[in-house]
């Protein structure tokens, strides 16, 4: 049982991901190699679009959060889907830019955006900026003036929501670097700044409560908590803020034993709350953007490696020692993320030890995982890790100048370079 639908065994016992066989491209390509399924990342966007369409009447766009995953082919499948993007630097932006993404559909976060990133978004026309603090929101007026342009802006609210999620990816609550505070007041007062803004066009406002969500309620507290606010803001202010985007986070299967609800489940009984404050308030429902990344990139990716040493201390553990680690992987050092894995050679074989898979580099805490129950690992196996798309090739680093692997996306069998393997001459580029 594999936590991704999109892969199976063939009949030489090999794990394959969209109908390629791993252990072939590991062989085409090289190790360390991250592997994309194109058809998985198309239907993940395909479910958020219908459901919006359904729950939503239309009134409403998805925003892939391209921090989980970005390149240029990333960017040009969303682009062909319909879908928005949600960028978070000038990096982000540009790759969109070089990707031919429509700017209009794109949303720029950030809590704190640098002059020169906010007029690379100014000078390409992004579709919103979503302002996180007041200096940021006085320097983008002024600049928004020099440039005579008024960009359509939303305004990051922290709603003051739990997620019961690791402390370090919890965005929603008062103690965070992100957004306006609502317990505070701060976020009202906010909202009149922006509205007197005279270069500035507040559309909408945003709120993300943190990532790798299982619970629903979370996501329904944050809705309402935002119509309300929506609703003060039209009655004290006289002034009707047209869009709300409630960000993104929903869990995905990491191990089989994760039981997350489906996507559909998430949006249909937001919705449902969205539509009874409304209907309370008695105004129209918001345009309504989402901002799932993790959850279309995630599942669509494995991480190859090849296994060199085997170390075993008898009593203690079996570390089984792979050409990666932690620049490449870095969720296990910074949250104890756990996967599942398979030995991709011997992927029909009954899985009969645990073991600790270990990275090269130069840290002890350079590890995939722990008590990883495995097939019988040996020199030179394929190692898969499952579910990596996400947050891996976006926050890898050349940590002990290791070069960051390629990227290469399956599509029903056939495969294709996205990003390529760097060079050692890659690693020196720079230097002088």
């Amino acid at each position: 049982m594999f936590v991704s639908d999109n892969l199976s065994v063939n009949e030489k016992g090999n794990l394959t991901i969209g109908g390629a066989d791993t252990v072939a491209l590991a062989e085409k390509y090289g190790t360390p190699l991250y592997v994309m399924d194109e058809q998985m990342i198309r239907s993940a966007l395909r479910r958020f679009h219908e459901s919006m369409e359904k729950f939503y009447g239309g009134k409403g766009l998805v925003c892939y959060a391209s921090k989980a995953f970005s390149c240029k082919e990333m960017c040009r499948i969303v682009a062909s889907e319909g879908d928005g993007l949600d960028a978070v630097s000038i990096g982000e932006l540009y790759t969109a830019v070089q990707a031919g993404f429509p700017m209009e559909k794109v949303g720029f976060h950030g809590n704190n955006k640098t002059n020169e990133e906010l007029r690379y978004a100014l000078e390409n026309g992004v579709g919103h900026i979503i302002v996180d603090n007041i200096s940021e929101l006085h320097r983008l007026e002024a600049l928004a003036e020099s440039m005579g342009k008024v960009p359509h802006i939303m305004l990051r609210i922290k709603p003051g929501i739990d997620a019961h999620t690791h402390q370090f990816i919890m965005t929603g609550q008062i103690d965070s670097k992100f957004g306006f505070a609502l317990e505070t007041g701060e976020a009202f007062e906010a909202i009149k700044e922006a509205v007197s803004c005279k270069n500035l066009k507040l559309v909408g406002l945003h709120c993300h409560i943190g990532s790798q969500i299982f619970d629903i309620d979370p996501f329904v507290a944050a809705a309402e908590v935002m119509i309300d606010l929506m609703a003060k803001v039209s009655r004290e202010l006289d002034y009707s803020i047209p869009g709300l985007n409630l960000g993104g986070g929903f869990g995905i299967k990491y191990l089989n034993e994760h039981d997350p609800q489906p996507f559909e489940k998430y949006l249909e009984r937001v919705s449902a709350a969205v539509k009874a404050k409304c209907d309370e308030y008695g105004f129209d429902q918001p345009y309504i953007y989402i901002e799932p990344g993790r959850s279309i990139a995630a599942p669509a990716g494995i991480t190859l490696y090849t296994v060199g040493a085997r170390k075993e201390i008898p009593g203690i553990r079996t570390y089984v020692s792979v050409d990666g680690g932690m620049a490449d992987s870095p969720r296990y050092i910074l949250y104890g993320s756990e996967y599942e894995a398979v030995i991709a050679n011997k992927a029909n074989e009954e899985r009969s030890e645990k073991v600790t898979i270990a990275g090269k580099c130069c840290e002890s805490g350079d590890l995939i995982g722990e008590n990883m129950l495995l097939q019988h690992a040996e020199p030179g196996d394929i190692i898969a890790v499952c579910a990596t798309g996400a947050y891996n090739y976006s926050m890898s680093s050349n940590y002990n100048r290791l070069q960051k692997p390629a990227v290469v996306f399956v599509n029903n069998g056939e495969s294709r370079i996205a990003v390529k393997r760097e060079t050692l001459e890659d690693i020196v580029r720079n230097d002088v």
